[in-house]
């Protein structure tokens, strides 16, 4: 079988569906990370090699050597893809299927995402603010000491709405696009954003062309996620999806980020918070825009309610990836 026919729907959306059930039913096991590791800590190992090696000079320099290291990493990426692709159709297509379903699940990361959240409103409540800052520590970038329980609180539901995004809705959107290379290129990108493209000293110059294509890459999943979180407000009592409507038509465009105030707006609008605004990143305060007009006074109930639109989404997103297989399907039937 030809691995062409593996990267093109609708065999890349039966990749995805497979893949998005078998990460929500048993996510990445703890025993095979540690005995093989990660793809993201195997693309991050390359990513940071080419950083200590490439990454020095005059700024013009380091940019041409970011935007040079991009391309091997992508490279390297893409081309183990691919003959991961081409092996598993040497097999067949229903066990090619299988194969690069089981390897696409390491992809997206949705019950380590439910996992790390709850954990920040449950150690919040058991241990309080010490415990809230520590957990809350093991998901986002800004210096936890600065945090009251209403800045924890802030703090886990803007990197679940945000993480939905990048690390769920994304790599789903492009493997049902481009099967298993799809996938992989996106992660590849995206963990050398959050690696190399923040504007620091080091890494504002050789960064620049991670940063910039995760935010093209990014585009369309953040819109959906905003989407999905919509509708998922649609079915959750409490929830509004029309303030989440209204909050992200009105405030997505004031975040830094062109991508990260779409999932932020609509998570805030839906449960009538304040969300994003000025935050301290080691000694860096950042001025942003505030997503949302509700409270700023988040609860650990919040973010539970939080982790029960996530869920919603998570199954609408399943959902239309399921439909979209159907309606090609038919369409080409």
């Amino acid at each position: 079988m030809s691995w062409t026919a593996l990267t093109h729907p609708p065999d890349t959306l039966i990749v995805l569906v497979l893949a998005l059930a078998v990460e929500a039913a048993v996510g990445y096991p703890d025993r095979l990370y540690r005995a093989l590791g990660h793809p993201v800590t195997w693309i991050g190992a390359l990513i940071a090699a080419l950083d200590r090696h490439w990454n020095r000079g005059a700024p013009i320099r380091r940019r041409l050597a970011g935007v040079a290291g991009l391309l091997v990493l992508l490279g390297v990426v893409g081309g183990l893809a691919l003959v991961l692709t081409a092996l598993a159709g040497a097999a067949g297509l229903l066990p090619a299927l299988v194969v690069l379903a089981l390897l696409a699940a390491s992809l997206p990361a949705q019950r380590s995402l439910h996992s790390h959240v709850a954990r920040v409103a449950a150690d919040l409540r058991r241990d309080g603010l010490a415990g809230g800052r520590l957990a809350v520590s093991m998901i986002v970038g800004r210096d936890p000491e600065t945090l009251d329980e209403a800045g924890i609180c802030r703090a886990a539901i803007e990197s679940l709405s945000e993480n939905f995004s990048d690390g769920i809705v994304a790599p789903a959107f492009w493997i049902g696009v481009g099967g298993l290379p799809g996938g992989a290129l996106y992660k590849a990108i995206n963990t050398a954003d959050s690696m190399i493209g923040h504007r620091t000293p080091r890494h504002a110059a050789y960064g620049w062309a991670a940063a910039r294509l995760d935010d093209l890459v990014n585009l369309p999943a953040s819109r959906l996620t905003a989407l999905l979180l919509i509708a998922a407000a649609a079915v959750h009592a409490g929830a509004s999806p029309g303030h989440a409507w209204r909050a992200v038509r009105r405030d997505a465009g004031r975040h830094r980020s062109p991508n990260a105030g779409w999932p932020e707006a609509a998570m805030a609008g839906a449960l009538g918070l304040r969300l994003a605004g000025p935050r301290t990143y080691g000694a860096t305060r950042v001025e942003d825009g505030w997503m949302g007009d509700g409270r700023a006074a988040a609860t650990p109930a919040d973010v539970e309610r939080a982790l029960a639109l996530y869920r919603t989404a998570c199954g609408f997103l399943f959902g239309l990836a399921l439909l979209a297989l159907v309606l090609l399907k038919v369409a080409l039937a």
